[in-house]
């Protein structure tokens, strides 16, 4: 194994996030979660970036002591994640989370390590297993696919008992 492979052999997974906050600004209730998250060695962030678009479509970096400052509400305490950065997010990624979020709204994006998983991950490909594929199933779909299944059950059900 080569020490750029074995320099790497800890890292767990890494994710990104872009949430949108459409036509407001983030009211900082979820992040005592993120914090715990980060405090319990689940997550790791690498960037936090918060970024705008305007009503004419252009998108901006938004620094976090100008975010808390416009939140003004002392609830949130964004300065926690001030700093929190990688340099991984670049222009690009900024531009395209720009393209996701709507018009007068506000995003985070958020790239981070799993840490939970680095043993898991590390176990894999000790063993020469590699990643070919990954995704993740948003809840919305989720909840649809559930009730689609539930509705051909009662459909299949019905239909049988009703002639």
């Amino acid at each position: 194994m080569s020490s750029e492979s074995e320099a790497f052999d800890d890292i767990g997974p890494i994710d990104y996030l872009v949430v949108e906050y459409p036509g407001s600004h983030p009211t900082g209730e979820a992040l005592p979660y993120l914090v715990d998250l980060v405090d319990r060695g689940l997550i790791r962030i690498l960037d936090l970036v918060f970024v705008r678009k305007g009503e004419d479509g252009s998108v901006a970096a938004v620094d976090i002591v100008d975010l808390i400052r416009d939140m003004g509400t002392d609830d949130a305490d964004l300065t926690v994640f001030e700093g929190a950065t990688s340099g991984l997010l670049g222009r690009e990624d900024i531009e395209e989370a720009g393209q996701a979020i709507g018009a007068g709204s506000t995003a985070a994006i958020l790239l981070y390590e799993n840490r939970w998983a680095a043993p898991f991950a590390r176990a894999l490909r000790r063993n020469g297993a590699r990643l070919v594929a990954a995704g993740r199933i948003p809840v919305q779909d989720l909840v649809a696919a559930l009730d689609s299944v539930e509705a051909d059950v009662e459909a299949e059900t019905g239909a049988g008992t009703g002639s």
